[in-house]
């Protein structure tokens, strides 16, 4: 009898021992539970906030650009600094898409090359693992990802080569969405995107995918342009005549051009109604970046006038 209830009572222990371990664990992953539901709560309430922060952001620089009475290089130059208060912080930056080389004028509504566009890509002085025979075929292969066919230029890829990668796709064979989208092109790598062209400009910089239009022919903004862009325009313009337009600019329209010969003459010539000058910003890109104790974001919006040509947020 007595063994009897030392066994009971071992046994009732043991019980005992499981049920205080299992309320144990029930109770710290309530904690837990707790925890985490409390930091989602926080970072999504962070997160909403720094995206109005940002949204904020875009929609002030695109009202103070309507007023044309404001200089947009002085209102780059005050936004230069980071915006901070009890909330969080804002960095805006403003930069004249004009005045880049619209890789979506590449080619045009025949499929053919449009040969002052493909000119000037091809003189950027991209990375030297990328000249010559290899950047052309990177540039082919850009122009068969915007014709509309499946004939491979010479050097490019169609449909065909991208097929056989993992993942496949196909070639999008239309204009280009995102600058990003680029990196989808046999041999355009983010590092090619991402690097320098000449001594302080990226080549993302120097590239644009406005406007999108068939109808509208790809102009440059010669009082926006990178320096690396003039140089693209024709080889007569040097690193010294790239100097002297910089110097001269704001030209006040195209006459002024005689201020430079060399940039005059291209009026004359492929680049004929290809080139402006306007002095206020015409079409831009504005990015504004929130930050909210540990939550970031980011809005990237193009706009032409008052009209929003595109607008992501990450």
């Amino acid at each position: 009898m007595m063994r009897r209830r030392t066994n009971e009572s071992g046994f009732a222990l043991i019980l005992t021992l499981v049920v205080t371990a299992l309320m144990v664990a029930v109770v710290v992953e309530m904690i837990h539970q707790v925890y985490v539901d409390t930091s989602i709560s926080r970072g999504f309430r962070d997160g909403q906030q720094a995206s109005i922060l940002a949204e904020s952001g875009v929609m002030a620089v695109k009202a103070a650009l309507a007023q044309k009475s404001i200089d947009p290089a002085l209102l780059s130059a005050i936004l230069a600094k980071p915006l901070s208060d009890e909330v969080g912080s804002l960095e805006i930056a403003i930069s004249d898409e004009s005045g880049k080389i619209n890789i979506n004028g590449l080619v045009n509504g025949q499929n053919q090359y449009n040969a002052p566009v493909s000119s000037a890509l091809l003189r950027l002085p991209v990375t030297p693992a990328q000249r010559g025979d290899t950047w052309s075929t990177v540039v082919a292969s850009v122009a068969d990802w915007l014709d509309t066919d499946e004939g491979a230029n010479t050097g490019g890829a169609e449909t065909p080569y991208y097929r056989a990668l993992k993942p496949p796709y196909k070639a999008h064979n239309g204009k280009l969405m995102t600058l990003t989208e680029l990196t989808l092109v046999k041999g355009f790598t983010p590092a090619l995107l991402d690097g320098l062209v000449g001594k302080n400009e990226k080549l993302k910089d120097c590239l644009t995918i406005y406007p999108r239009e068939q109808s509208q022919t790809a102009t440059i903004n010669v009082n926006a342009a990178p320096k690396a862009v003039l140089m693209a325009l024709d080889p007569s313009i040097t690193e010294s005549v790239a100097d002297q337009i910089l110097q001269k600019r704001p030209f006040k329209d195209v006459g002024e051009f005689s201020k430079v010969p060399e940039l005059n003459n291209l009026l004359k010539g492929a680049w004929t109604g290809r080139l402006t000058a306007p002095k206020t910003f015409t079409l831009y890109k504005i990015t504004a970046v929130a930050t909210v104790k540990e939550s970031v974001r980011k809005i990237e919006a193009v706009v032409s006038g008052n009209i929003f040509l595109s607008w992501q947020e990450y």
